[in-house]
């Protein structure tokens, strides 16, 4: 019997410790991208400096301009919000969280009329970039990235989590000393 009560308080314990990092608040910069080539192409602008090559290297521009953006501090996960510009918007719809990330259904308005619509998944691992319409010379370039704060730049990224494993540390230090404890206390 106390076997059962001293598993059920280690359970009841490892829950406590996961149960902050699952629900806590994170926030997602969407953007409106304009990608084009230009003679003398100025800098990424800084939420875009992380991926600044990926994209040069998968749609072939070599200059990219934020026309515009969005930031939102996800707390439920079934938020919506709307990056707009001049002629643009990019309306979206979080669906909830999984393990993997946020569902999201996104559509793109160019005036009112609908251009796209799709579900994607948005992941802290990876953000999403899709290839819009075509303007004139360029290209239009949707952008989500979680935590977009972070992407401002890697030394800022780095002085503020230094630790950026920390809450999956927690989580597994605690179910070792769970396990260790069940193995310790079965007779």
């Amino acid at each position: 019997m106390r076997y059962r009560v001293a598993l059920f308080t280690a359970v009841i314990a490892l829950v406590m410790v996961a149960t902050p990092s699952l629900r806590a608040a994170e926030k997602v910069w969407s953007g409106l991208v304009m990608a084009e080539n230009a003679e003398k192409p100025h800098a990424a602008p800084t939420r875009l400096g992380r991926i600044e090559k990926t994209l040069i290297e998968l749609f072939g521009y070599n200059q990219f301009e934020v026309i515009g953006e969005s930031n939102k501090t996800l707390k439920t996960g079934d938020e919506d919000w709307l990056a707009s510009s001049k002629y643009f918007s990019l309306h979206v719809d979080a669906k909830g969280v999984t393990t993997g990330g946020y569902e999201l259904n996104l559509k793109l308005f160019k005036d009112k009329q609908l251009l796209l619509e799709t579900e994607t998944k948005l992941s802290k691992q990876s953000p999403i970039v899709i290839k819009g319409p075509q303007i004139g010379g360029g290209q239009l370039l949707l952008v989500l990235i979680v935590d977009g704060d972070e992407w401002n730049s890697t030394q800022e990224s780095q002085a503020r989590h230094p630790h950026s494993d920390y809450e999956s540390n927690q989580l597994m230090n605690a179910w070792r000393h769970l396990t260790r404890f069940v193995r310790n206390a079965w007779p």
